[in-house]
C-alpha cells in the first residue's frame, strides 16, 4: 500500500486534512473575483491548499482557469516575467484554442522555448532590454489572460520576492496593470508575514487595502489526531491514542513536519504504533538531517547560534529583551539580541507570530528546534 501521509507536493484530497473553511474562503473569491492575500508560514500547508483549490475547482468543471506561479527563485523582474510565461503555458493545454493563443501571442516576443527533457515542462528565455520593455511584456501577459472568455485565477505564491527585485517601482508597475484588469482574481501568497502586510496594509504602498486577508492556521488537533488515526487505521495499522498525541506535540501540529514525521512511522510500522516506535521514528530523522543541521552554525554567527539555542530549548519566546530569559542562556544586553533576533527573522530561520498583541518567536525548522534541544 502506498504512503498516504505526503510532505512534498499535493496529490489528492483524500491525502489532503481538512482546510475547509479557507477551501470554501478561496473558492468564493475566486468566483466572485476578490483579490486575496494568503499568508502562512513556510511549509504549513499553503502551497498544498492553493493546489487543493486548483483541483476542487477542476473537479467541480468551474469556469475559471487555475494558474500557479512560483516567484521564490526569481530575483529580479526579468526572472518574473518568465516564470509568469513559463507557468501560463504549462497551464493551457497546447492544443486547446486558449492554448494555441497564447503560444502565438509568447513567440510574437521572439522567444527561446524549450522543455525540460525530463517533466516536459516548457521554458521560456526572453530578451528584454529595458524597464518599458519589462513592463509592456507583464502588461501584455496580464492583459491576454483578461480577455478570455473564461475566469482566471493566478496564484503568485512567495509574492513577497518582488521587494528583493534590483528594480525600482515594481510594485506600482505591477499595481497600475492589476487594477485594470476584469477578469483576473489574484491570490497573493508570502511566508514573510511582516513583509506581506507591508505590501498589502501599508498605507503609503500601491497594495494598500486591496486585498481580502486570510492567514494559516496549525489544523485543529482533534480533525488531526483523528485524521493522522483514519489512514493507519485503514491500512491495517492500531495506533495507540497516545501515540497520535506524542506525534501531534513532538511536531507541534506544523504540517510538513507531522507529515513527514507520520510517513516515516508508517514506514517502519508493522500492525501496531505505539510511542516507542513514534520516538523511533523521530530519532531516524533527527539523525538523517543532522548534517543539514550542523551546517547551520558555520553560517551563522556565535550570536545568532546562541539565541537560536535558546529559542529552541524554550519552544518559543515572547519576552526576548526580559532579564530572566538573557540571563538563562548569557545572551547579552537587550538591544544586541533584539537586532540578532531581527536578522534571524530577516534569513527565514525565527518565525515571528502574533498572539493577544504579543510577538512570538520559534524556529521555522521544528526538526532543527527539536535537533538544537536534544544536543544543547
Amino acid at each position: 500500500m502506498d504512503n498516504p501521509f505526503i510532505f512534498r507536493t499535493y496529490k489528492t484530497k483524500e491525502q489532503f486534512c481538512d482546510r475547509q473553511k479557507e477551501l470554501e474562503k478561496l473558492l468564493s473569491n475566486a468566483l466572485s473575483g476578490a483579490d486575496t492575500t494568503l499568508i502562512a508560514q513556510r511549509r504549513i500547508g499553503k502551497t498544498g491548499l492553493i493546489f487543493r483549490l486548483f483541483d476542487e475547482i477542476k473537479t467541480e468543471k468551474l469556469p475559471i482557469i487555475p494558474i500557479y506561479v512560483d516567484i521564490f527563485a526569481t530575483r529580479s523582474l526579468d526572472d518574473f516575467v518568465k516564470t509568469l510565461s513559463e507557468a501560463i503555458m504549462a497551464a493551457l493545454p497546447e492544443k486547446s484554442s486558449i492554448g494555441k493563443k497564447f503560444s502565438k501571442f509568447i513567440k510574437s516576443l521572439r522567444p527561446i522555448i524549450t522543455y525540460d527533457p525530463l517533466t516536459s515542462v516548457p521554458q521560456i528565455q526572453l530578451t528584454l532590454q529595458n524597464d518599458v520593455e519589462r513592463q509592456q511584456t507583464m502588461k501584455g501577459l496580464l492583459t491576454f489572460l483578461d480577455i478570455q472568455n473564461e475566469k482566471v485565477l493566478l496564484a503568485i505564491d512567495e509574492f513577497q520576492q518582488i521587494r528583493e527585485y534590483p528594480e525600482t517601482n515594481v510594485e506600482a508597475m505591477l499595481r497600475t496593470i492589476i487594477q485594470n484588469l476584469n477578469n483576473v482574481t489574484f491570490l497573493y501568497c508570502g511566508s514573510k508575514r511582516h513583509v506581506m502586510l507591508d505590501i498589502f496594509s501599508g498605507e503609503r504602498n500601491p497594495f494598500y487595502r486591496s486585498t481580502e486577508f486570510l492567514t494559516l492556521q496549525k489544523l485543529d488537533p482533534i480533525v488531526y489526531s483523528d485524521f493522522i488515526e483514519a489512514h493507519f487505521e485503514n491500512a491495517g495499522i492500531h495506533i495507540e491514542h497516545e501515540a497520535t498525541d506524542y506525534i501531534l506535540d513532538w511536531t507541534r501540529r506544523h504540517t510538513y513536519f507531522t507529515q513527514r514525521l507520520c510517513h516515516t512511522v508508517f514506514a517502519m510500522a508493522r500492525k501496531k504504533v505505539d510511542v516507542d516506535l513514534v520516538k523511533k521514528a523521530a530519532v531516524e530523522i533527527l539523525q538523517a538531517d543532522s548534517a543539514v543541521f550542523g551546517q547551520y552554525q558555520q553560517l551563522l554567527t556565535a550570536g545568532q547560534w546562541n539565541l537560536l539555542i535558546a529559542i529552541a530549548k524554550e519552544g518559543s519566546v515572547s519576552q526576548i529583551a526580559s532579564s530572566q530569559f538573557l540571563h538563562k542562556y548569557r545572551l547579552g544586553n537587550p538591544s544586541s539580541v533584539i537586532r540578532t533576533m531581527s536578522s534571524l527573522i530577516e534569513k527565514n530561520i525565527v518565525d515571528e507570530d502574533l498572539a493577544d498583541g504579543k510577538s512570538i518567536y520559534s524556529l521555522n525548522d521544528v526538526f532543527l528546534s527539536r535537533w538544537l534541544e536534544e544536543k544543547y
